[in-house]
């Protein structure tokens, strides 16, 4: 009943056992198998056994016609088998048609081939053989209860199969509410992502331009107008990375290792990019923390490192992503989890990195910094 696909062991050892000693005792009988007169019915009786077993077997997605067909034909010779050899082991077909018919039928169904095959077994034993009445109550009380218990043996497998289904769908249905509460969430925060810190930076730069523009026009010391400016590139850079936080929030694609290129153009010739391996997809994830890793090691540099040359090397491993960037040059390096351009720190790196099953690895060189991020695939 658990397996309908394919059988179980013992249900096909008691297949082949109930063919074996059927074949054998109708084979050994006083009436055996003939061409002609009754040896020729307990052939075609023989025949039609064998081929309402292979019709109707108790396992497999069997359509219900050819199971009952099959059925059928186990039940008429069990009649034969019961009327012509009433001392043989033929009658037993009728256990293999109740139970089958209980267990993969419906009740309709069950019940009448179920009733015939047993009738008629019943009255062949009382047609042709003597003192039939101790077998026919005997077959009554044995075969009768294993109709109702293969009944209660499907309906408690239907009952399980329908409990696994809710189970399912109570899962399914507890994975698309996170999904929506998450997804509200997400919208919320880019919501007030948007209309606070968006707002207050754009209206800093706003300031800080105007700042910059009045700083020049009255001649103000020139350390001081760079000071502005460079407050303002600061803000205009924020704005920048906080809508790409709220786009990122609202489903956008997030940077990945594709904005490297860009990155290292922005250094100027002082960085180098290389990549290596052959390049697959990543998740949106582990696109964001090689970015991420990039742009604030590269930063990182700019603040605490007067760097010579800068080298980034993406590999696409078989096992992972790892990315490299080494600076050399005269400089301090960063403390760890002292805070990068995006604000995170190594730490924040770290931590990052870890989150996704990854690590990251940090610290001075021999003429430099180095800074090591490995993603697994």
């Amino acid at each position: 009943m658990d397996r309908p696909g394919r059988p179980h062991p013992m249900q096909l050892f008691g297949v082949l056992a109930m063919i074996a000693i059927v074949v054998s005792v109708i084979a050994s009988d006083e009436a055996p198998p003939g061409l002609s007169g009754e040896g020729l019915a307990v052939s075609l009786a023989l025949v039609a056994f064998l081929a309402g077993i292979a019709m109707a077997l108790p396992w497999g997605d069997i359509p219900d016609q050819p199971r009952i067909l099959g059925l059928a034909l186990i039940g008429i010779a069990a009649c034969v088998f019961a009327a012509l050899q009433p001392d043989g082991a033929g009658f037993t077909g009728v256990y293999f048609v109740v139970v089958v018919s209980a267990a993969r039928l419906d009740l309709r169904p069950a019940a009448i081939l179920s009733g015939l095959t047993l009738a008629g077994v019943i009255a062949a034993f009382a047609l042709f053989r003597e003192n039939a009445a101790a077998t026919v109550i005997g077959l009554l009380f044995a075969v009768t209860p294993w109709f109702f218990v293969m009944r209660l043996l499907r309906q408690a497998g239907r009952r399980r199969a329908e409990a696994e289904a809710l189970v399912e769908e109570l899962r399914e249905s507890r994975a698309a509410h996170a999904e929506s509460v998450a997804l509200a969430e997400r919208g919320r925060l880019a919501r007030d992502m948007h209309d606070v810190l968006a707002h207050s930076l754009s209206a800093l730069a706003l300031q800080l331009e105007g700042a910059r523009l009045l700083a020049r026009d009255r001649d103000t010391d020139p350390e001081v107008v760079a000071a502005i400016e460079r407050a303002h590139h600061l803000a205009a850079d924020g704005l920048d990375e906080a809508r790409a936080a709220i786009g990122a929030l609202r489903g956008d694609a997030m940077p990945g290792p594709e904005r490297l290129r860009a990155l290292a153009d922005g250094f100027g010739d002082r960085a180098r990019l290389t990549v290596s391996g052959e390049p697959h997809a990543l998740p949106s994830e582990a696109r964001l923390a090689i970015y991420r890793t990039a742009q604030e090691a590269l930063t990182n540099v700019t603040r605490h490192s007067d760097a010579e040359r800068v080298e980034l090397r993406l590999a696409y491993e078989r096992d992972g992503t790892r990315l490299e960037i080494e600076d050399s040059g005269p400089g301090v390096p960063v403390p760890a989890g002292a805070s990068l351009g995006g604000g995170y720190g190594i730490t924040g790196m770290r931590e990052r990195a870890e989150l996704l099953g990854g690590r990251l690895d940090a610290g001075p060189t021999e003429c430099g910094f180095r800074i090591e991020l490995w993603l697994p695939a």
